[in-house]
């Protein structure tokens, strides 16, 4: 049984359709990602499954269990849709760490208020230390135990992503997605963060990535989805895709993104 099932998910803005009806699936353990140039509808395919956006038509179930269905007669509670969210974790391009928080703190503050919501008379320094512990064991995963009590303004943008990756897996996430994950760094920190994310791979962790990395995308993904103007326009293995294309525009798409991939690396050397 898939772990994700997303059948003919379709979403417009105003008179824009945007999505246009989007079909896949993805088994527990699998890496996909999703490329395609600015505007294709990558992000607005990740905000869809994240319910930071509602669909106009399609399903979205997880486990054989469906958690959203624009067929449904009845609206989703904020409780509800709360629930079906922790089905996956959320890394933003932009990191969205609290700043006036530190590290760890930024860590443990939703996993404890989700606690407290399902047992108010939980023991709350025995939970704070319990979340503590977790953190901390993130942090070594991510490469910055030591950074531990550091507020997010003291660190360098790679760093800032690696804190929330770590922060999304503190809720143990069924899919793990990442939304452009190094386009707001600078081309000497993007390393440190693709690192971590292919260290995350294995078979009890599925993630989906909209990048922009072609040659990240090619070497960690088991299937690679190539989005334009608001649907699917190939799917495939990653050497299906690179080596065999067959759609025009993604022919076109990769000569172009792979000659921007070693403009870059040029100019680092």
């Amino acid at each position: 049984m898939a772990v994700l099932e997303v059948k003919n998910i379709h979403k417009t803005f105003d008179k824009t359709e945007v999505l246009k009806g989007i079909d896949f699936t993805l088994e527990k353990g699998e890496v996909l990602s999703i490329i395609g140039s600015s505007g294709s509808g990558k992000t607005t395919l990740l905000r869809c499954l994240n319910f930071l956006e509602k669909p106009d038509l399609g399903s979205v179930s997880v486990e054989g269990k469906t958690i959203f269905s624009a067929d449904r007669k009845t609206k989703m509670s904020e409780n509800e849709i709360r629930q079906n969210r922790l089905h996956f974790g959320l890394v933003f391009q932009s990191f969205n760490l609290f700043p006036q928080y530190t590290v760890l703190r930024n860590l443990t503050l939703a996993a404890e208020l989700l606690e407290k919501s399902k047992d108010k008379q939980s023991d709350m320094a025995g939970l704070r230390k319990e979340l503590d512990e977790k953190a901390m064991q993130l942090l070594h995963k991510v490469g910055l135990a030591e950074r531990a009590d550091a507020y997010p303004c003291e660190l360098s943008g790679g760093q800032q992503q690696r804190v929330a990756i770590a922060r999304a897996l503190m809720l143990n996430p069924d899919i793990l997605c990442f939304d452009e994950p190094t386009s707001a760094l600078d081309p000497e920190l993007t390393g440190e963060v693709l690192k971590v994310i292919r260290s995350l791979k294995s078979k009890d962790s599925t993630m989906i990535i909209v990048t922009h990395e072609m040659s990240f995308a090619k070497s960690v993904s088991d299937q690679i989805i190539f989005m334009a103007d608001g649907v699917i326009e190939e799917i495939g293995t990653p050497e299906e895709i690179f080596e065999s294309p067959k759609s025009p525009k993604l022919r076109n798409f990769l000569s172009k993104s792979l000659e921007l991939e070693q403009n870059e690396k040029d100019v680092l050397c």
